[in-house]
């Protein structure tokens, strides 16, 4: 078991911005929740594209299509305190999920962005999916990559907010529990295995990243995230486009079974990645990028 909650760990980043960045990045601006590295310049009449990384994940997720991005508009780059081995800020505490949200619409006023775009990966695409349902002013378009509104009924299919949230509950302790032998764990060389990547260099991208980050931070953001149904909510949703892109590495027709009832009724259009693991960013990058593209330009 702690093999796996060290493997819902799935990333964290350098302190600094990666040197593919460091042109033309500015300075890490730092909140209580959340940290942003601007790439790019703000464009007169464009609204930026806010990119946030999933569970325990570095802005670094981004590294394969940021610099392009921002040849045509500003490219916020989002990192949640604690997950890229940073100070933890107010993480780690309960209602980090909305603080996270917060911190995002305080950013935005800032910019004077007014209906931002936001692409969401894992944990990330649930931020979007909250931030888009219950903010609907605030979102002009939503990608959410790989992520389900309620990550709950992987556990148990059955499952409600209430039912899940001892299994939650155990699940943020034992991570906790294991934060000491996750800092003592050496370096990953070799395949670590896992459902994450499908290529042998994505495992162990993934694994490394994971190694670093600080576990309380992924602890109550996992809890946060397992008992957050916001299936309901999606009909609040304006966003457009409201896009779901979603892994179909374990078979089409299978992923599709899943997928398609999980956004029943809702505004989302979703489109299956096949050849694909969680991470599709790292998985099929090519694929990746042109949808993130086609979701910009439409």
């Amino acid at each position: 078991m702690f093999r796996l909650i060290a493997l819902l760990a799935l990333a964290t980043t350098p302190l600094a911005p990666p040197a593919s960045h460091a042109q033309t990045a500015t300075a890490e601006q730092r909140m209580p929740h959340i940290s942003i590295v601007a790439l790019g310049e703000a464009k007169p009449g464009r609204e930026p594209v806010y990119l946030i990384p999933g569970l325990s994940s570095p802005r670094d997720v981004w590294d394969g299509i940021a610099p392009d991005l921002a040849k045509d508009q500003q490219v916020l780059l989002v990192q949640v305190n604690g997950f890229g081995g940073d100070a933890l800020g107010e993480n780690g505490k309960p209602g980090m999920t909305d603080g996270i949200i917060a911190d995002l619409l305080a950013d935005a006023a800032k910019r004077g962005a007014k209906r931002p775009a936001m692409i969401g990966h894992s944990y990330g695409g649930l931020i979007g999916m909250m931030l888009a349902a219950r903010h609907p002013d605030r979102v002009g378009r939503l990608l959410v990559v790989d992520t389900l509104p309620f990550f709950g009924k992987l556990f148990d299919p059955a499952a409600t907010p209430a039912s899940i949230a001892p299994r939650a509950e155990q699940l943020r302790a034992m991570t906790i529990a294991g934060a000491d032998r996750m800092k003592a764990m050496p370096t990953v060389t070799s395949d670590p295995g896992g459902i994450w990547s499908n290529t042998p260099e994505g495992r162990i991208k993934v694994a490394n990243w994971g190694l670093k980050a600080d576990q309380r931070a992924v602890a109550q953001a996992l809890y946060e995230d397992i008992v957050t149904d916001i299936g309901p909510e999606l009909g609040k949703v304006t966003a457009k486009p409201f896009t779901i892109l979603y892994a179909a590495g374990v078979g089409e027709a299978r992923a599709k079974a899943m997928w398609e009832p999980a956004y029943a009724g809702t505004p989302a259009r979703l489109v299956a990645v096949p050849d694909s693991y969680h991470f599709i960013m790292l998985d099929q990058p090519q694929r990746f990028a042109a949808e993130v593209k086609a979701f910009l330009a439409e």
